[in-house]
């Protein structure tokens, strides 16, 4: 092929992608590797639209295409910053006690941040490299990482429109953990959380090898407690 006939196909291409990057996903950075992780994550959640039945009848509304993406709680977070522009400052480790409900169970939701500058982004975490885990009293994974659109919708439902202490769980757990000075089993959790994210990671990384886009196997290497730090944790108790 002659290489001006090469260059301008090359063009073209590239720009029919840059426009269908911009309608489907609306980032700033197009045709960018570090974008992969975003449309790894929209592809999954189509792919879960697809198989799965919706019954419309019992929908008060039609699927927007927020509903796939974390546009609305980047939204939620400018507003916060607003009025709280001292987030920033925040130290690391802050918890709280919310009261579980039916869906959601008593455990801990731990929000953890990678720390190993040698660990590349993973290809399924969109929001490398802070790691969310949703873990039951009994070690059980409610919600793992790679799911942080529910996470979030979780967090959401126990947490929105809550601006006190829920006092009564709070004097339970407080007696429960000596006033917070006997954290064993916080810590056996966060544990498990972390092994959880290895295990999970493992498993996506052996299926990247039967698909198709490459594999991130061997991209990355999350191991250890020592390669994260915790940033906060919700207590859900009844």
């Amino acid at each position: 092929m002659d290489l001006d006939e090469y260059i301008k196909l090359k063009d073209r291409v590239e720009t029919r992608m840059k426009i269908s990057v911009m309608t489907s996903t609306g980032d700033d950075n197009l045709i960018n590797p570090e974008e992969k992780g975003d449309l790894e994550y929209r592809k999954a959640q189509l792919k879960r639209l697809q198989e799965e039945v919706v019954d419309i009848e019992k929908m008060s509304e039609g699927i927007s295409i927020m509903d796939l993406g974390l546009n609305e709680f980047r939204l939620d977070l400018m507003d916060y910053v607003k009025t709280h522009e001292d987030i920033e400052r925040k130290p690391k480790g802050l918890h709280t006690v919310v009261r579980a409900t039916d869906e959601l169970p008593e455990g801990v939701i731990f929000v953890l941040k990678n720390i190993n500058n040698g660990v590349n982004a993973d290809n399924q975490n969109r929001i490398h490299p802070f790691y969310m885990v949703y873990i039951s009293n009994e070690g059980e994974i409610v919600c793992d990482y790679l799911n942080p659109k529910k996470l979030l919708d979780d967090i959401r439902l126990l947490c929105r429109g809550k601006d006190v202490p829920d006092m009564e769980i709070c004097r339970k757990f407080n007696e429960e953990t000596d006033d917070g000075r006997n954290m064993g089993e916080m810590s056996l959790l966060l544990s498990d959380a972390i092994n959880s994210i290895i295990d999970v990671k493992e498993e996506s990384d052996i299926d990247s090898l039967f698909s198709a886009g490459g594999t991130s196997a061997l991209v990355s290497d999350v191991s250890g407690l020592e390669n994260f730090e915790l940033i906060c944790f919700f207590v859900v108790k009844k």
